[in-house]
This record gives C-alpha cells, sequence and structure tokens, in this order.
C-alpha cells in the first residue's frame, strides 16, 4: 500500500493500515486539516463554502462522503458537484464564491488510487507555503470540530458540467460555425471515467457530429491503464471497405 503526501494534497492507494494507504482514517485526517487551514485563514468570514467533486473511481463516493461529512464536522458548507472533472471544479470554485475546492481524483493513475487535491478561493492549486501549513495541521492534529448548533451543510449540485460547457462556448476565441464547417472526427476513450460524460457532450455543443465513443460509462471499471502513453490506447474496431 502507499500513501503520499505532498503540498499539493495527498494520494495513495485504497486500503491497508493507517498512514500506509488511503484508509478512511487519512482521508478524514488530511480533510480535517484542509478545512482547518481555511478556518484560520478565512476568520472574519462566516459560512465558508468548499466546492467538491470527483471523478468515477470505485472509491470515489465512499472519499466524498468522508471529506463532505468532514469539512460538514468542521462548519463548512460543503457544494457537492458530484461526479466532475478538474477543471469543473476549478471554475466552480471562484463561481460559487467558495473560499476553496478538493477534486477527488488520481488522475492517471490505476483505479486502486485516489487523492484529495487542493483548491484556493481562486479554484488554482494551494501554493507550496499554504501546503505546508496543511502537512503541519495533519500531523499536529490541530483540529477543532464545530459544536452541534453550527455544523455546515451539503448543496448538491450537478448544473456544473453544463455550466462549464457554456464558459467554453462563450470564450471569443471559440468559433463553433469552423468546428461545424470542418467536419471533424473525434475518438473519445475515458476510461470509463468522467471524461465520458463530459467530453463527448462538449464535443457536440462545438458541433463535432462524428464522435466515437470508447469506455464513456463512468463506471470506474478501467479497461486499460489510463495513462495515455500510446495511441494503442485508442484501439477501433477494422472497418473494412467492400
Amino acid at each position: 500500500m502507499t500513501l503520499i503526501k505532498s503540498i499539493s494534497g495527498i494520494r495513495g492507494t485504497i486500503g491497508g493500515k493507517v498512514n500506509n494507504g488511503l484508509t478512511p482514517l487519512d482521508a478524514v485526517k488530511f480533510a480535517a486539516a484542509y478545512g482547518t487551514w481555511l478556518i484560520n485563514r478565512n476568520q472574519s468570514i462566516t459560512n465558508l463554502k468548499v466546492v467538491i467533486g470527483r471523478d468515477a473511481r470505485i472509491s470515489g463516493q465512499m472519499i466524498s462522503d468522508l471529506v463532505s461529512s468532514t469539512l460538514v464536522g468542521l462548519g463548512i458548507n460543503v457544494i457537492d458537484l458530484g461526479l466532475s472533472t478538474t477543471p469543473t471544479v476549478e471554475i466552480a470554485v471562484p463561481l460559487e464564491n467558495a473560499q476553496g475546492g478538493i477534486i477527488l481524483t488520481a488522475s492517471h493513475n490505476p483505479k486502486e488510487w485516489n487523492a484529495l487535491k487542493l483548491l484556493n478561493e481562486k479554484g488554482e492549486f494551494i501554493s507550496g507555503d499554504d501546503g505546508n501549513e496543511v502537512l503541519t495541521i495533519a500531523e499536529n492534529e490541530s483540529f477543532n470540530f464545530a459544536e452541534v448548533n453550527d455544523l455546515g451543510t451539503v448543496t448538491k449540485d450537478d448544473s456544473y458540467l453544463s455550466k462549464h460547457i457554456q464558459a467554453i462556448l462563450d470564450l471569443p476565441l471559440v468559433n463553433k460555425s469552423a468546428i461545424e464547417a470542418a467536419n471533424f472526427s473525434v475518438v473519445v476513450d475515458a476510461v470509463n471515467s468522467t471524461g465520458g460524460i463530459f467530453v463527448p457532450a462538449m464535443l457536440e455543443a462545438l458541433g463535432v457530429k462524428n464522435i466515437t465513443q470508447l469506455y464513456c460509462e463512468p463506471t470506474g471499471h478501467f479497461p486499460h491503464n489510463p495513462e495515455p502513453v500510446s495511441y494503442t490506447h485508442l484501439t477501433l474496431p477494422t472497418i473494412y471497405s467492400v
């Protein structure tokens, strides 16, 4: 089992012993450290908000529930985007006027991995100095949880994939008519994660009509290594002309 703590967050393999893999206790401890760091940083603000979103990993719902409940226990309100993408969570943080965000994804790592990636109020990854503060809080377990009348809340919001696509369409450099006229053919291999619900929808919104979808069901069961190391990952059926 592997657990890696860094200034950008915590990542590890699911299971094992505490502090040796990404166990429920490790997820709670690091979420509590991040939430405490936010509280210390925003002492003049009441009703702190954090946006969270996750990929489709098998462990995703478990880790999301642990993180969300820990933040609520600190008195922080959670905006839960559910299945989402990294840039979608990033744009949601400032749009929600939130004080931070957590992306629950291990990116290209195999399915046994998961991670908490930490954002500041701009929707950007926290700095090295900020990350070190979070690590120190976690190491010292300097947490002070809220009393019952001060617990946070959880709000579900599944609208941000559509909002993200609209934000792309609204960019001045995006020319939907030119994209439609180009008649692109695009293959999407989402290894059964959240790219499968976002990328095809984005391409359709941009006017792409010829889309071949591979492994676009967000089951979390990766059909191959998600690391994009070779074009052979895009294995299409042979098409014969007669």
